[in-house]
């Protein structure tokens, strides 16, 4: 009976080896993405990246402030929701900013955000 349970169990983990390296190649190539958004009646743009549920966005927001955001993706099967914190230029001082990306595609994903200076902004990426 031991094994049986030894030979069941060594089975199991050489499959979960053998397709685990898929998952973990897809999170370490970066997912782009480009954004526009609107503030008090300015149009706001970004561009950004995610790898290994962290990302970086550099964005363009109201009076020409420039800055850039780090983020946090909290990785779930059908979306997934970030938070982040950034410093913008112009006196604009710190950010934060929060949102939620999903699939729309097998390449493409889409999504919507809200910074504290660039304001409500919609995104589109590409999954390599």
């Amino acid at each position: 009976m031991k094994a049986v349970i030894g030979k069941t169990l060594l089975a199991s983990v050489s499959l979960l080896a053998l397709f685990a390296p898929q998952s973990a190649y897809a999170q370490l190539v970066p997912q782009p993405w480009v954004s526009v958004g609107s503030k008090e009646g300015d149009i706001t743009y970004s561009v950004g990246a995610k790898a290994l549920s962290f990302g970086a966005e550099l964005g363009v927001g109201p009076d020409g402030a420039v800055g850039v955001d780090v983020l946090k993706f909290i990785p779930l099967p059908v979306i997934s929701p970030y938070v982040g914190v950034g410093y913008y230029s112009e006196d604009k001082g710190v950010a934060f900013s929060g949102g939620v990306q999903t699939r729309a595609t097998d390449n493409v994903f889409v999504g919507v955000g809200y910074n504290s200076v660039r304001g409500i902004n919609g995104q589109l990426g590409i999954r390599f």
